[in-house]
């Protein structure tokens, strides 16, 4: 009863954040679009940071954006987006404009000296990824003076993550899979996730998020694409996947897929990642047993992370090692002396919760959404302080690599690439 009453009281300070008083000289926001994502991305966590202010907001719809600040309890509206790119007040921006407009306002945003908080993914493709983020004229944060550029990959800034990392050995990796549903009420068919020109699809959508997840869970990008089926809504751009199975392998031989549905049943909701190590021999010690000459201990450990993506409301990470003991001799069809299977399921809603090497240095509160601890890392990352989370701009590239990958497999194009 008492971890369901923390439970409840955790997700209401995550919907309800207590203000914060602000600091002297706090960020200064701008938010490019009226968009249903900024609330829980930028406007909420920012409420609840002590050096960060949002103050304007612009859309296209000038009434749009009106109603959208006084909902908001955004001081300005400005006309356009440029007059926000313009306003000397205004230290950073928050960019969740459809897809198809991310790499030219990123663009601006940093040439006006902006720091960048960009929506995933990214950008269109890998092409406008490395442009943006590895040319030799990015203008990534190389330097104190360039200004900071981040893609929103918010999840993997969480506790919950970096604990479910510290049980991953990406080289004994086998298997893995990464999966992400949308209820299929959420987007209509009018949704910008069917507009092929504004970089709509649901690899672009979810796959950014279980694309990263497999990078991650492998140390690197896959080798190939083995297969990626897709299929489209009815009556939308078929150009446009509503539904994606893809399958890569990766350079230790591991084979890592990952599934989404923006149109998902009611019976598939959380967000899962399940991995699979290979068999390998541990101190015996180490499994808390004694072996005879000849003999040695072997580990298999298969993990599940139940609500990867969103783990501040609730997730559980559940390690399963299956111990044996084996003969030393090469005697590869011969049965195990002994088995057993010791289980384990970890949670950290905190840094503190985590108990990782250096974590207690690390700020944070149980009722902190996954925004709130990406939004710490960004400022300060601006402010020249230690970010011991981030997602740096080679990681935004590699998981454009992933998807490209994935479409090209499907003979589906890739989204359009905008001019520099």
């Amino acid at each position: 009863m008492a971890a369901f009453v923390r439970a409840v009281h955790r997700n209401w300070l995550m919907n309800n954040p207590p203000a914060a008083a602000k600091s002297p000289k706090p960020l200064v926001f701008g938010i490019l679009g009226a968009a249903d994502i900024a609330p829980a991305a930028i406007i909420s966590p920012a409420s609840n940071h002590p050096d960060v202010i949002v103050q304007t907001v612009a859309a296209r719809d000038a009434a749009k954006a009106t109603a959208y600040a006084k909902k908001h309890g955004i001081p300005k509206v400005a006309t356009t987006y440029q007059d926000i790119l313009d306003d000397p007040s205004i230290d950073c921006v928050y960019i969740p404009l459809p897809n198809g407009l991310h790499y030219t306002w990123a663009q601006k945003a940093l040439k006006a000296g902006k720091h960048v908080l960009l929506e995933k993914p990214s950008v269109n493709n890998s092409t406008e990824a490395e442009r943006l983020f590895l040319s030799p004229n990015a203008p990534i944060p190389s330097s104190p003076s360039r200004p900071v550029l981040l893609e929103a990959a918010h999840s993997f800034f969480h506790p919950a993550w970096a604990l479910f990392m510290s049980q991953v050995t990406p080289s004994e990796v086998v298997s893995a899979k990464s999966e992400l549903w949308a209820p299929f009420w959420f987007f209509g068919a009018d949704d910008i996730r069917h507009n092929f020109e504004l970089g709509g699809g649901a690899m672009m959508d979810l796959g950014a998020y279980t694309a990263n997840a497999l990078v991650r869970i492998f140390g690197g990008v896959a080798e190939e694409c083995v297969s990626c089926d897709t299929t489209p809504r009815a009556g939308t751009d078929p150009r446009c996947d509503s539904w994606f199975l893809t399958r890569y392998r990766f350079p230790n031989g591991g084979i890592g897929e990952m599934e989404g549905n923006l149109r998902s049943p009611v019976y598939k909701f959380l967000p899962n990642v399940y991995v699979t190590h290979q068999a390998v021999v541990i101190d015996a010690a180490e499994a808390g047993v004694v072996v005879k000459d000849g003999e040695h201990v072997t580990r298999t450990r298969t993990i599940l992370f139940r609500n990867f993506v969103l783990p501040s409301a609730y997730h559980a990470i559940t390690v399963n090692d299956k111990f044996a003991v084996v003969k030393t001799d090469g005697s590869a069809e011969a049965p195990p002396q002994k088995s057993w299977t010791k289980s384990k399921t970890l949670k950290a809603y905190t840094w503190q919760e985590a108990g990782l090497a250096g974590s207690k240095a690390q700020v944070g509160e149980p009722y902190w959404t996954t925004y709130r601890y990406q939004l710490e890392q960004f400022v300060n990352k601006v402010r020249g302080a230690d970010t011991p989370q981030w997602v740096e701009g080679t990681d935004s590239v590699k998981t454009m690599r992933m998807i490209d990958m994935a479409y090209t497999t499907a003979k589906l194009p890739l989204r359009p690439t905008s001019e520099d």
